[in-house]
């Protein structure tokens, strides 16, 4: 395969269970959870969009459907707004369903975050394109995303995200082995190990949930069979790759140090709502004052 066109399309993996957040997630999908008063999903579309991917497409999995109507329009809602003269919360309403063009796949069988990338294949064609993960909100005033389009244009090959971390937690992410390109904003990644030890880890970038990757990742990933889990991992089509020279070969890593919120676990999800409210204009101000009156008097 080979790919000279510009990244268009972005693939939003959503199948997941969330049973960390249980029994929230019982009969809501977790990118459905609020962070401050948009559900999580809607960040990460808009995140997309923003970087110019206008055509998302979505892989659901069964108890999904409220993904869809997210994103599909509310006449009764809309015109009961209307009729009250809410044009505020009239326009936020419509502001979901005007976002993209999206689109939606199943999964089918929960096999892996690979297995649901390769689910893509017949929309994405025989062209780059992006994968965002729901766990990982990127401020919307830094850049990431469009850093990893140019990036895997300039390369030919596929981009990953990375973040330092302290060594201590470098067990909870992939991490990747890089080299210095001389003059260069991005590395080359050598190899790419799924959550090692501290003591095992090549270095402190963990790859976090933003990837712009090259079509060959499909073939790659028909031919990858189940790793760490019993699932078709991303990261084993990944370490294929970046041992390829030439068109679709090579991976390469763009290093974040904007702001980034976690959203994967209740204690991450948590500070990410507090942290997002406290830089709102409308909460911030008074939710900063009565954070500075509670902690004052919590218990040292």
């Amino acid at each position: 395969m080979t790919s000279a066109s510009r990244v268009r399309k972005a693939v939003i993996p959503a199948a997941g269970l969330g049973t960390r957040f249980l029994p929230a997630t019982k009969a809501m999908p977790k990118e459905m959870l609020p962070v401050v008063d948009k559900p999580a999903i809607q960040y990460v579309v808009q995140e997309a969009v923003s970087a110019g991917l206008q055509d998302v497409l979505m892989i659901t999995g069964r108890n999904k459907r409220a993904l869809e109507d997210h994103f599909d329009r509310v006449p009764v809602t809309e015109q009961l707004l209307e009729a009250k003269g809410d044009a505020e919360k009239l326009s936020a309403v419509q502001h979901a369903t005007d976002l993209g063009d999206i689109h939606y796949v199943r999964q089918g069988d929960p096999k892996g975050l690979g297995h649901a990338v390769l689910r893509a294949k017949t929309h994405v064609g025989n062209e780059p394109f992006a994968v965002l993960l729901g766990d990982d909100l990127i401020d919307e005033r830094d850049e990431l995303l469009t850093t990893m389009i140019e990036v895997q244009a300039k390369t030919g090959g596929s981009v990953v995200a990375l973040i330092e971390v302290e060594p201590s937690q470098i067990s909870s992410y992939g991490c990747a082995d890089v080299e210095v390109i001389e003059g260069e904003g991005y590395v080359r990644i050598r190899q790419l190990v799924e959550k090692p030890s501290p003591e095992e880890a090549p270095s402190n970038l963990a790859i976090i949930g933003r990837y712009v990757l090259h079509p060959d990742v499909f073939q790659v990933l028909e031919n990858t069979k189940p790793g760490r889990g019993n699932e078709i991992q991303l990261t084993d089509a990944l370490q294929t790759l970046a041992a390829r020279d030439g068109d679709g070969g090579g991976v390469y890593g763009v290093i974040f140090r904007g702001r980034r919120y976690d959203t994967g676990d209740k204690l991450s999800y948590l500070k990410a709502v507090v942290t997002l409210a406290c830089d709102s204009e409308d909460l911030g101000p008074d939710l900063r004052s009565w954070l500075t009156s509670f902690t004052a008097h919590l218990p040292a």
